[in-house]
């Protein structure tokens, strides 16, 4: 009852919220979760998927419920080659157009049972589905990581967490250049939530330059960040230099390079539970002999990112934010993340967010 007050409480404030679902690629599943041969039911965007791998390797993505009597195929479904048979009465749906091709006990298929076939594709250790809708609009190409197609980078962990907010209010911390400072100032060793003063903060503080832009490719926006670790608000060491594409609404692929330890790899993907309910996924990539660097910037990363999360858990949007000069990178934002919404993107509905 207290979790379902606390977001009727944010709900009632929300009547100026962007579309829930924006247009784009979604990464709704890691690699390494789908073995060959197997399904899974995944719930996000207002969907219900059946995603499966078939013994070549094939990620195919349907919608769950079986058109017969509304089984969920995602859940015990089996893989038959390029198909996915429902568990209730033995109905196959093949993958790559969603039609029925068998019904066990009958001599006849009707061509017209199918259920539909969703746009996937599987890169950088991910599968991705495309969420528009506008049929029309063609699925831009997700770039592939040469590193990681070579082997040059290998997988060195992976962190996860459920934020309560607005999907654009994730992505959006890239471009509001002044919160760095405000909350990601004081020393990853002082703590997460409500980071206290103590001997670290004046021992060690983070120092962070930043800038946000958009590019002439309108769904690909870019931030670069320079930070180092200060000592005694002198030294500075352990630069890092970090270059941020985001890819559409939901995905973003981060290079970092420390001129000491290397370059390294993060990729991040966000994936709306319910409209004001979010996955968020980060997995780190870098050469393998760098893992121990590696564990302490996870450590870090994770720390930081716990600090925004208690902001967004307890925020509302705000459609008409008063905002400074110093705050233009903040409406360039909204106008290029706009791109996403569409006269047919979905309103936010707020009977949706009271269930848990």
């Amino acid at each position: 009852m207290a979790i379902n007050r606390l977001k009727n409480n944010r709900s009632a404030k929300t009547k100026d919220l962007p579309p829930p679902y924006p247009n784009g690629w979604y990464g709704v599943l890691e690699s390494s979760m789908l073995s060959a041969g197997k399904s899974m039911y995944i719930s996000c965007l207002g969907q219900h998927f059946a995603v499966y791998r078939t013994q070549a390797h094939k990620v195919y993505v349907l919608d769950t419920y079986c058109p017969h009597l509304g089984a969920n195929m995602g859940l015990s479904g089996r893989v038959v080659g390029d198909n996915i048979e429902c568990p209730f009465h033995k109905w196959s749906f093949r993958g790559i157009d969603g039609r029925c091709t068998n019904i066990p006990y009958s001599s006849c298929v009707p061509s017209a049972i199918k259920v539909k076939k969703w746009i996937s594709t599987e890169v950088n250790d991910h599968i991705f589905i495309w969420y528009n809708v506008e049929d029309l609009e063609q699925p831009w190409t997700i770039p592939i990581s040469d590193e990681l197609q070579t082997k040059q980078f290998v997988y060195q962990g992976r962190n996860e967490f459920y934020v309560n907010c607005h999907i654009q209010e994730i992505p959006e911390n890239g471009a509001d250049l002044a919160h760095f400072a405000a909350i990601h100032k004081k020393s990853f060793m002082s703590g997460c939530i409500d980071a206290k003063e103590n001997f670290l903060t004046n021992f060690a503080r983070h120092d962070w330059k930043a800038s946000w832009s958009a590019t002439e490719d309108k769904h690909i926006a870019e931030v670069k960040l320079c930070h180092y670790i200060v000592l005694f608000n002198k030294f500075k060491f352990f630069k890092i230099n970090v270059t941020g594409k985001q890819l559409g609404p939901s995905y973003v692929h981060l290079f970092l390079h420390s001129p000491i330890f290397g370059s390294f790899q993060i990729f991040q993907t966000i994936t709306p539970v319910e409209p004001l309910l979010q996955k968020v996924v980060h997995r780190f990539y870098a050469p393998r002999l760098m893992a121990p660097i590696v564990k302490i910037l996870i450590c870090g990363e994770s720390i930081m990112f716990e600090r925004d999360m208690n902001i967004w858990d307890h925020k509302i949007y705000r459609g008409n934010p008063q905002l400074i000069v110093e705050d233009s990178s903040v409406k360039k934002f909204r106008k290029w993340y706009s791109n996403f919404y569409s006269v047919n993107s979905d309103g936010f509905n707020i009977s949706e967010t009271l269930q848990w």
